[in-house]
């Protein structure tokens, strides 16, 4: 049983080349960045008494659709590309991260029916392809190469399922970004793709039937018209595919018309005897179970638990005992057994709450393999089925670890560990021995002793201790220099150690790496989680504030060293902290970032985040989003940092509607003389899938212009 995956997430005339470099007073604070003019609406609107202007709405409208807002996207590239191809050292850096992405990787293998599958990349591949072995030891074969699916190289091979006797595997295709899935089947032993195609899949596991003759899944109703990239996600449902058979035969399982903003998804116990399926209604992990009984001929169904207001993910069973991972009187989670067999369905504790925060469970073999998180950073501990202690599974250092998939019965599970200067390795875990062995070690072109990763706590406004991770070269003089600060802090998201080649090159640049574990993320549990939302969202927002006064503080940057990067979530982030606080940072990178706080949930996945963000249309949340929402906050006048915003044109998680208005409100006001761009990657969405070679010229982008106005000094070169 793998880790149960969390939901995720998260008009005016077309302008001529002459116009879209026009300057003019009202948009044109820079004398030397002519931004494109947007045209302004009048949409003016009265919510809770409250008059709030929206100017840009019809920068919402589907670029694909809309010839107006695809003429303002060619615009501001135009400008952006302009601008960002005379920074000093632009093309070094790109060549440099070439470099350092020319690693072979490898993902966590699968093991089913005496075969191995994993992925693969030898290091410059835009996409990752799949390969399997006959036996732990047998010669790799590949089975799956997606760099052969698309010549841009933006078509991914996303979700992948063997089937359990490892005859087939059914996987998902990702085209451009999108959250959309194509599910294929491919024969194992032939490579032979086949016939069957299942569309309008998303946010969905792959199980298959225990004999293999099909998968369990889920999807959406086919989206009508041009509304496949903006419509709400509802009535999703999940369905049976039955190998050799047409889409169109597929068995509907369960689904709740009656009330069409739940999810499901589905899992197949190992022993085959019973379907579980999740319900959920956002991103709050709050789950309603229903058990199918697969061995009845009429698939009788019970739901054993009821309410959507705890987390219960599925470890593994045996027979009629469930063991799960549930936070029910328990905020930073405990493991459990319930015997679904009963109509009392009795629950045991198994191991009890820990001052570390559990953050998944799976059973293998005979062992409950535990992650716990403390202070950021992993510890795996293994107990017996009656949940006592037996030690612990031998981590390479302080860092990530993930995986430890598996099934009752396997010898053997697999995870990843890496921290911010250790590339991921991936390790094989012997379940009866205890016996930690490397399976694929990367080889880099770096050596990770040559930068230090220190651990330090700060106070917030409030008092509350916060953990911050800072990361630099072990060779640099002490005293301020550039620093990028990250932050996330939402939907119960933990933000640890990873390895990225881009923050690499960065801190190769001799820039400071400095990530700050907000609230609103998991890392302490609900609690952690619940003092970052809602109307307690503003402490997210202090919480980075505090971070980079701790950083000024304490002589690690300066203001005008201080850049800041946040993702999604962390757009709205950077985006809020800059409307706060501008004064602190020289530069700020706000990505694919969810900027119109009143109008987010009526797009594809927005509706799942009111868990985190409250309901726009109710008077007591309206209050708190419109006080923090980035688009509403921009000043008229004042003195901002340089601004890079990135999104991209499939992002159909945070449509790229967000981006467009926040970046045309802060074109439009008067703002200094820093540059306020925003840069629109085409055939690319909210970010997973993407190719290796648009990666690295976005971040080649970003380093640029953020080494540009921190003072950081770019390296000399071109490269090739």
């Amino acid at each position: 049983m793998r880790f149960a995956p969390r939901l995720a997430l998260f008009a005016f005339a077309a302008l001529s080349p002459i116009m879209a470099i026009a300057q003019t007073e009202e948009t044109m604070p820079v004398a030397s960045l002519a931004y494109p003019e947007t045209r302004r609406g009048d949409i003016v609107e009265e919510q809770f008494g409250v008059s709030v202007s929206d100017p840009y709405r019809w920068l919402e409208n589907d670029v694909r659709n809309d010839a107006e807002v695809r003429a303002w996207v060619t615009a501001q590239n135009a400008v952006t590309d302009a601008y960002l191809a005379t920074l000093p050292g632009r093309a070094a850096i790109e060549a440099r991260l070439s470099q350092l992405y020319a690693y072979e990787r490898f993902g966590i293998p699968e093991a089913q029916g005496g075969r191995y599958f994993y992925q693969r990349n030898e290091g410059l591949q835009n996409q990752s392809p799949l390969y399997v072995r006959e036996g732990l030891d047998g010669a790799p074969r590949l089975l799956l190469d997606p760099n052969s699916w698309s010549e841009d190289g933006a078509t991914a091979l996303a979700e992948w399922e063997a089937s359990p006797d490892g005859a087939r595997l059914a996987y998902a295709i990702q085209d451009g970004g999108t959250d959309w899935r194509t599910i294929r089947v491919v024969d194992v032993a032939s490579g032979q793709v086949l016939e069957d195609a299942v569309e309008w899949v998303k946010f969905s596991d792959l199980d298959w039937a225990q004999n293999g003759s099909g998968f369990f899944y889920s999807r959406f109703p086919e989206p009508s018209g041009e509304a496949e990239f903006q419509a709400l996600n509802t009535n999703q449902a999940v369905y049976f595919h039955a190998i050799g058979t047409p889409q169109s035969a597929d068995v509907l399982v369960y689904s709740t018309p009656d009330r069409p903003n739940l999810n499901h998804s589905a899992e197949v116990t190992d022993d085959g005897k019973w379907l579980l399926v999740t319900t959920s209604e956002g991103t709050d992990s709050r789950y309603e179970l229903t058990i199918i009984a697969l061995t009845s001929p009429r698939m009788e169904r019970r739901t054993i638990v009821r309410g959507l207001e705890n987390n219960w993910e599925l470890a593994g069973a045996v027979g009629d005992t469930f063991y799960f991972m549930t936070n029910l009187d328990a905020p930073r989670q405990r493991i459990v057994s319930m015997n679904v067999a009963s109509s009392a369905r009795p629950i045991t504790e198994l191991v009890a709450q820990d001052e570390a925060t559990l953050q998944g469970v799976s059973l293998v073999g005979d062992r409950l393999i535990a992650a716990y998180l403390g202070h950021a950073t992993s510890e795996a501990r293994v107990f017996d089925l009656s949940g006592r202690p037996l030690g612990t599974v031998e981590l390479p250092g302080i860092g990530t670890a993930a995986g430890f998939g598996g099934e009752a019965g396997d010898p053997e599970t697999f995870f990843s560990f890496t921290s911010f200067a250790t590339p991921t390795a991936i390790y094989r875990y012997d379940v009866s021995t205890g016996e930690t062995t490397p399976f694929a070690l990367p080889q880099v072109a770096f050596d990770p002793a040559d930068y230090n990763v220190e651990q330090r706590f700060y106070a917030s406004n409030d008092g509350t201790r916060i953990p911050l991770f800072l990361v630099g070269r072990t060779d640099l003089p002490s005293g301020p220099r550039p620093a990028l600060l990250y932050g996330y802090g939402g939907f119960d998201v933990s933000v640890t150690p990873a390895f990225s080649p881009a923050v690499l090159q960065w801190m190769e640049m001799g820039g400071v790496y400095a990530v700050a574990n907000l609230r609103g993320g998991g890392e302490y549990g609900r609690e952690w989680h619940d003092a970052g939302r809602l109307e307690n969202k503003q402490n997210v927002f202090d919480d980075f504030i505090a971070a980079a006064e701790y950083l000024i503080a304490q002589g690690v940057t300066t203001p005008g060293q201080l850049a800041i990067n946040g993702r999604s979530n962390g757009g709205l982030l950077v985006g809020a902290v800059v409307n706060q606080r501008p004064e602190l940072f020289a530069a700020a990178l706000p990505a694919v970032g969810v900027m119109d706080m009143l109008r987010f949930d009526r797009f594809t996945a927005g509706r799942y985040w009111v868990d985190d963000y409250g309901h726009p249309d109710r008077e007591a949340d309206f209050r708190t989003l419109f006080a923090y929402s980035p688009y509403h906050n921009i000043p008229a006048t004042g003195d901002y940092p340089a601004i890079l915003i990135t999104t991209a044109d499939t992002d159909d998680r945070v449509v790229p509607g967000h981006s467009f208005k926040y970046a045309a409100a802060i074109q439009h006001a008067q703002l200094g003389d820093e540059p306020r761009l925003i840069r629109i990657e085409t055939r690319a969405g909210h970010g997973s899938g993407r190719p290796t070679d648009q990666i690295i010229e976005e971040y080649a982008d970003l380093w640029a212009f953020i080494a540009a106005e921190t003072g950081l000094e770019a390296p000399a070169g071109g490269g090739e």
